[in-house]
């Protein structure tokens, strides 16, 4: 006797090139992997009709599975519609794969290192760490503990800080504690000055500097590339802090961000129907932390 599950009977949808039922893949895996093939890569964004017709799949079939796609981490939802999440990425892995934006970064840190003949860095955001993509520079690089591959925690590296300045504070206050780890005697430890740093990053039109605060002795310059919904990498300058004239060359990574995000997102900043840009967080300090620091000077009063 064949047990039938009410919940996949569902009528074909012709306007949207869905296959009748009968034709259905019967693994739920075969499904999803239509679905996560209609994505084309890191940029592509579908809305859920789109995603129907790629995967030539009914529209509720596909609503419910993205739904638990979703929640799994593998796909990403936004107003703009639906996208490759992190686990689809290959983010938790490690370096994961981000061939298109390595391949946009690629001859722009080449060019980055022969102009300042400083250490270039690509990295991506991950939770509380900044994962290093690639890695560009001369003999001072081998002074450098950074690696393709490796991690870094977010607040102590320039590009880190520039992601971070990029996404909301209630966001990075669920990334930190009240107390952040400590690398070097200069890393900033307390969730409140954090905030208070990313806010003077945003004023400096997304630049983030960092002095000795990740590796005693370096100092950097970073910017974040952005993506529609906020960072999706960081590029970043990084000499002797004896030497390195950070502030004459971080015009050049500022350039060097919007150029890969340009790359990426054609579209970046051009109003479309239905869509709001993105906005970049403007607050200060998230509403938990000024509760904390509300709790911390009530005896100032």
């Amino acid at each position: 006797m064949t047990v039938v599950d009410m919940n996949d009977r569902e009528s074909p949808v012709p306007p949207t090139g869905a296959r009748a039922a009968a034709d259905l893949p019967p693994s739920m895996v075969e499904r999803m992997t239509l679905i996560l093939d209609a994505f084309d890569g890191r940029a592509t964004h579908l809305s859920l009709e789109e995603t129907a017709r790629r995967a030539r799949l009914p529209r509720s079939t596909v609503h419910r599975i993205l739904e638990q796609l979703v929640k799994l981490d593998w796909v990403a939802h936004a107003p703009i519609g639906y996208r490759l999440g992190r686990r689809a990425l290959g983010l938790d892995g490690g370096a994961g794969d981000h061939s298109q934006m390595r391949a946009a970064a690629a001859p722009l840190l080449h060019e980055l290192h022969l102009k300042t003949g400083l250490v270039v860095h690509l990295s991506v955001l991950d939770d509380g760490e900044s994962v290093y993509l690639d890695k560009v520079g001369g003999r001072f690089a081998t002074a450098l503990p950074s690696r393709v591959g490796g991690r870094a925690l977010a607040h102590s590296t320039a590009g880190g800080k520039a992601m971070l300045a990029c996404i909301a504070p209630e966001r990075v206050d669920a990334l930190f504690g009240a107390t952040l780890p400590r690398c070097t005697e200069s890393t900033i430890t307390d969730i409140a000055v954090l905030h208070q740093e990313l806010s003077r990053i945003r004023q400096r039109r997304g630049l983030a500097f960092e002095c000795g605060e990740s590796t005693p002795g370096v100092a950097c310059v970073a910017s974040a590339i952005r993506g529609h919904e906020g960072p999706i990498g960081s590029i970043s300058l990084c000499g002797d802090m004896r030497t390195a004239q950070l502030e004459r060359v971080a015009p050049l990574v500022l350039d060097a961000t919007r150029e890969v995000s340009r790359a990426l997102y054609p579209d970046l900043g051009v109003p479309r129907r239905g869509r709001k840009p993105t906005p970049v967080p403007t607050s200060t300090f998230s509403a938990a932390t000024m509760d904390r620091l509300m709790a911390s000077t009530e005896h100032w009063l």
